[in-house]
């Protein structure tokens, strides 16, 4: 999630973006998030950093191909995604908006909680420009273009998944500050490290099972305690953002995610 806060306009944006000169129009509305915006200057990757997001990607995607769930595999192909080059945000963008109606809108790094909450709730993604080094290709505690590009955005390409994220944003938006840390434990465990079960088997959908090929394995090879999804149980689980998880929830449908969100809020206000 992010929900810390960034030095705003502390000099240059990340690599691979730059301050915008004019707000998109699909941008008009925002007011919290306005001042995080930049567009990708595509022009700055190295050829250095192309041939790393292809390995990086071929690292993910032999595991994936296996492993992730049905709708994950089919949003990599419907936005295009691959790793014979890295995501040029603008054609992906239009891809997901064609599918679901959002986009995704480069920032400039770590957000305040109320910006990012505003931008999901108008169906803005907000997506890192620059890329990890070879020296950390499996976990950073900062998220990146694997992580966003490839570990968010092929889930876009589904509706259910896609209103449930709105939805999600919208209620955080509107919602008191100090019961925020508990609804982000379903964000977490949802839409960061959330597991499906389709087929008999556990699949992968969260962005940061899907980006870590250490979290991914861990599942995989039974280091996870893997539970059936419940509510109660996600907001009473409390998130270690620096450890392996030891203990992860799979849903049985995208159908559950969009009405969890509305039950979680309940929960949190007969408190």
């Amino acid at each position: 999630m992010r929900i810390e806060h960034g030095d705003l306009h502390s000099g240059e944006p990340e690599h691979g973006g730059r301050w915008l000169q004019t707000t998109p129009e699909w941008c008009s509305e925002l007011i919290d998030a306005k001042p995080y915006l930049i567009e990708q200057d595509y022009s700055k990757y190295t050829d250095d950093q192309q041939a790393e997001w292809g390995e990086l990607v071929e690292r993910r995607m032999s595991q994936l191909r296996r492993w992730a769930c049905h709708e994950y595999l089919e949003g990599w192909e419907a936005l295009n995604l691959s790793g014979a080059q890295i995501p040029f945000y603008p054609e992906i963008s239009e891809r997901m908006h064609q599918r679901t109606g959002w986009r995704a809108q480069p920032v400039s790094g770590f957000m305040p909680e109320r910006a990012f909450f505003e931008m999901l709730k108008n169906r803005l993604f907000p997506v890192t420009t620059w890329l990890r080094g070879r020296d950390s290709m499996d976990y950073i505690p900062e998220p990146d273009m694997l992580h966003d590009a490839l570990g968010h955005l092929p889930m876009f390409g589904d509706q259910r998944f896609a209103d449930a994220m709105q939805e999600y944003g919208r209620v955080c938006h509107a919602m008191e500050e100090e019961k925020l840390e508990v609804m982000g434990r379903l964000y977490w465990y949802t839409f960061e490290f959330g597991l499906i079960r389709q087929q008999g088997e556990v699949r992968v959908y969260g962005s940061g099972v899907a980006s870590s090929h250490k979290e991914c394995t861990n599942v995989l090879s039974g280091g996870c305690e893997i539970v059936d999804f419940s509510v109660e149980r996600v907001l009473n689980t409390s998130v270690k953002v620096d450890q392996i998880h030891k203990r992860l929830f799979a849903i049985n449908s995208f159908d559950q995610i969009l009405p969890a969100v509305g039950e979680a809020w309940t929960m949190l206000h007969r408190q």
